[in-house]
């Protein structure tokens, strides 16, 4: 009998091509690992806020770093990401809420869906540059991961409720109490 399994708690946002790259790894090697994997829906701005830092995009010589450090991981890792074309309304002004409430509400109602509907929305951003905030978009990438059309409007229409509001600002406050300052 071998050791007891260790919880990891993976915070995340799929804003963040740091975060998917740890999801992939972490997923990836789990069972090697003897890991027990907590996906964790966490509002990046909500963390960046929290701990008074700037997105790594804002800072010129960081962005410059930034982008070919992601390349050179995607490509170790294989993982297919790369940046948006429009970079900065992608990340900046269009941002993840409705995407990470949605993801929120699936980790609540479906929790064996939330693995397969956070990498189709990562998919989606960060590799072939499709929107993750429209009703529709979120629609299409629960549909891709596999659930039912009817399941992913359900959940959908929970976003704007103040249990999903909460949830998703309860662990992005979890995330801050553990010391994230970015991801």
């Amino acid at each position: 009998m071998g050791p007891l399994p260790r919880t990891v708690e993976l915070f995340y946002d799929v804003l963040s091509p740091y975060s998917w790259l740890g999801f992939e790894i972490l997923c990836r090697y789990k069972n090697i690992w003897n890991v027990d994997l907590q996906l964790r829906p966490t509002s990046i701005a909500g963390v960046m806020k929290n701990s008074g830092n700037k997105p790594p995009a804002l800072l010129p010589l960081k962005a410059k770093y930034m982008t070919n450090d992601i390349k050179l991981l995607g490509q170790h890792f294989q993982v297919p990401i790369q940046m948006p074309k429009d970079f900065f309304s992608v990340i900046l002004e269009k941002g993840s809420l409705s995407a990470m409430r949605f993801l929120t509400a699936v980790n609540l109602e479906h929790p064996e869906m939330l693995e397969k509907v956070s990498r189709e929305l990562w998919m989606r951003v960060w590799s072939r540059d499709e929107d993750i905030t429209e009703p529709q978009s979120i629609l299409a990438a629960a549909e891709k991961a596999g659930m039912s059309t009817e399941g992913a409007r359900a959940l959908l229409e929970k976003i704007s409720t103040s249990q999903m509001k909460n949830q998703l600002k309860e662990t992005t406050e979890a995330a801050c109490r553990y010391g994230v300052s970015h991801f």
